[in-house]
């Protein structure tokens, strides 16, 4: 309801306009700046509020760093992975902001709807490619944009790949829901792209890779809808609170139960590829290269998640490692 004034309240309003108490010009610029029309962009529809946004940075710094420890695993060194920006777009700018030759796998993340998409860029994918296959060479730029199509071998290794990042969106999400994610196909052209609407409002989620000192991306396109089942899930309020309430009062003994506890360690001492023709025409004493140099750091898996890179050796009559590094460049706790 709204205040009537006085006769006596208006000619004390009056007074002190005119003595200088108060402010005329800034009344007018206040009620201006109330009633001033604010833009909205029909195309770009802000969907999640500040809030989620804060919450989705947590998630996908998690999935960042998941994503470099696989890579230094797989190649052999370190690769830097980190959460650049996350931003409301729509799917056409999405398609648009990505080269014309590229590499999206395509996945569903069941509970939850939708289509995501993790775009690799190109010069990404020939330098993963290269380091995997053995070459230390980094591709000239002028090379990597005349290419318009990848070989088979090339596709077989970066599908690999893309497996191991759909398993890190798993992980990543694992505190928030359990997902089940399975990639329904791989495309190298985003033109062709009808998963969604032009229109449709879209996470994108952009990760710088450095490696060997080259600076490259990877994108995580997410829509809309996948959000809407696990909204109350993302409120910072709920994340916060559900940590809270984590009982640790028997988290010591816990702790000093498991110290005795065995775990499985296994040190993966190379790999390889070879056609079947070849797999069958195996014989006893025949030499098998693998895929490192013998100068090359191995790899140490904790309960077959990777944990360090060792060097292999003898202590006494017994095989043994020397410890490293720990993968990621971080002190293990």
């Amino acid at each position: 309801m709204k205040q009537v004034l006085s006769q006596q309240e208006i000619d004390s309003l009056l007074q002190a306009v005119e003595s200088g108490e108060i402010d005329a010009a800034g009344i007018d610029e206040q009620e201006q700046e109330k009633n001033k029309v604010k833009s909205y962009d029909f195309r770009r529809p802000a969907r999640l509020s500040k809030e989620y946004i804060t919450t989705l940075n947590m998630i996908f710094e998690e999935f960042a760093k998941i994503i470099g420890n696989i890579l230094s695993t797989q190649i052999r060194t370190n690769v830097d992975v980190k959460l650049a920006s996350i931003e409301q777009v729509s799917f056409d700018e999405f398609v648009h902001s990505v080269p014309r030759f590229t590499l999206m796998g395509l996945f569903r993340s069941a509970p939850l709807e939708g289509t995501q998409i993790i775009e690799l860029n190109p010069q990404l994918c020939l330098q993963l490619v290269d380091l995997l296959c053995g070459s230390s060479e980094i591709r000239k730029n002028d090379e990597v944009m005349s290419k318009n199509s990848f070989t088979d071998i090339e596709m077989a290794i970066l599908e690999e790949i893309l497996t191991n990042f759909s398993q890190s969106f798993e992980l990543a999400w694992r505190d928030v829901v359990d997902l089940k994610v399975k990639i329904d196909s791989t495309e190298t052209n985003p033109q062709i792209l009808q998963t969604m609407s032009p229109n449709e409002p879209v996470v994108l989620v952009t990760l710088t890779v450095e490696l060997h000192g080259v600076k490259t991306f990877i994108n995580v396109c997410v829509p809309y809808i996948f959000f809407e089942g696990i909204l109350e899930k993302l409120s910072l309020r709920n994340w916060f609170h559900s940590e809270k309430e984590t009982d640790h009062t028997d988290s010591g003994k816990l702790e000093k139960s498991l110290h005795s506890a065995p775990v499985n360690m296994e040190v993966l001492l190379g790999e390889t590829v070879m056609t079947l023709e070849n797999f069958l025409q195996l014989e006893l004493g025949d030499i098998i290269p693998l895929d490192g140099k013998t100068s090359d750091p191995l790899v140490l898996s904790v309960e077959e998640l990777p944990r360090y890179f060792v060097k292999p050796g003898l202590k006494g009559k017994n095989m043994a490692v020397e410890v490293l590094q720990y993968i990621g460049g971080e002190t293990d706790e």
